[in-house]
């Protein structure tokens, strides 16, 4: 492998970012010569605003930063032609085309699933929410089209029956740094040959949104469950109980027949409350009432025993 410093530039915003971010900067093969990152947005009950994670590892390191707010203000200090390449991931913002072949090597991105399924803005949620049993990263380079340009690498992960898209996330990261590296390795070799993706094969992962989040009882008990664990941590699951609403954070399937309307409690106690759906019964585990902290059903029922005992 030569030894030729090489040149980047780093896009990105979530915690994903960042992680794959801190994992390039401890490769000595490689320089990282400017960071672009979301602008600090308000967060939180106290709207203060907030660094994005990226931002946060690029001013440990002190590496030089964009804030750009817009596509047009993209590379307003012309470094892009300076670079090799340029990496994205999970960034937010969609790069003008007359930008993308700026660096020698042009844009490179780091996409959570086996395209081209689940291009997009959620693919991690979308993957679990459908039920698949693997997903991956892929490297890929960047194209006018969404996730569409030629797959440079592919690593395959499976999807457990206990994964969360905070689960598959920190998997995926970790995934993503070392596939990402490879990657850039073997570009460096000349050993990297681009395939096109089959766009007749492409699905989409939508972004979530908060109305999707409410629980529909009339869906079997496998797809709510599915739901739950696709929506944790955000924007989380839930449902109303007697004019109380409760965020689902993890619940399971029970192999018996339902005889009762979806949305009724069937029976509750400890071990959980056990809800009929449109299909099967889903006993609630962990549930977290409006204003409180996320609990045990039994936590909630040592405050608030007959809580569940009447059903509005």
């Amino acid at each position: 492998m030569t030894t030729t410093e090489f040149r980047l530039g780093f896009a990105g915003t979530p915690v994903l970012a960042a992680v794959i971010l801190e994992h390039l900067l401890q490769c000595p093969d490689y320089r990282i010569c400017r960071v672009y990152t979301q602008p600090d947005r308000a967060a939180g009950r106290g709207q203060k605003l907030s660094m994005s994670p990226v931002k946060q590892v690029a001013l440990q390191y002190a590496i030089p930063l964009s804030q750009p707010e817009k596509p047009a203000d993209f590379d307003s200090e012309q470094d892009l032609t300076r670079f090799d390449a340029l990496v994205v991931v999970a960034y937010g913002l969609i790069l003008p085309p007359d930008k993308l072949q700026r660096p020698r090597l042009g844009c490179i991105n780091v996409h959570t699933s086996l395209l081209p399924k689940w291009r997009g803005a959620a693919p991690i949620q979308r993957a679990i929410e459908a039920g698949d049993t693997e997903t991956g990263i892929t490297i890929m380079q960047i194209r006018e089209g969404l996730d569409s340009g030629p797959v440079l690498h592919q690593v395959k992960c499976p999807i457990t029956e206990s994964d969360t898209s905070a689960t598959l996330h920190d998997k995926l990261a970790v995934l993503g740094a070392a596939a990402l590296v490879e990657t850039l390795d073997k570009i460096r070799q000349g050993k990297v040959q681009p395939v096109e993706q089959d766009h007749r094969l492409a699905s989409y992962a939508n972004k979530i949104s908060k109305q999707e989040a409410r629980i529909d009882w009339s869906r079997s008990a496998i797809e709510i469950e599915r739901q739950i664990r696709a929506f944790n941590p955000a924007p989380m699951a839930y449902t109303e109980f007697n004019r109380t609403s409760f965020r689902i954070q993890e619940a399971r399937v029970l192999d018996q027949p339902v005889n009762v309307l979806p949305g009724n409690i069937i029976s509750y106690g400890d071990e959980g409350v056990d809800v009929a759906t449109g299909d099967g019964i889903l006993r609630l585990l962990k549930i977290q009432p409006e204003g409180k902290r996320m609990m045990s059903v039994s936590d909630f029922l040592n405050g608030r025993p007959d809580f569940f005992s009447q059903q509005e």
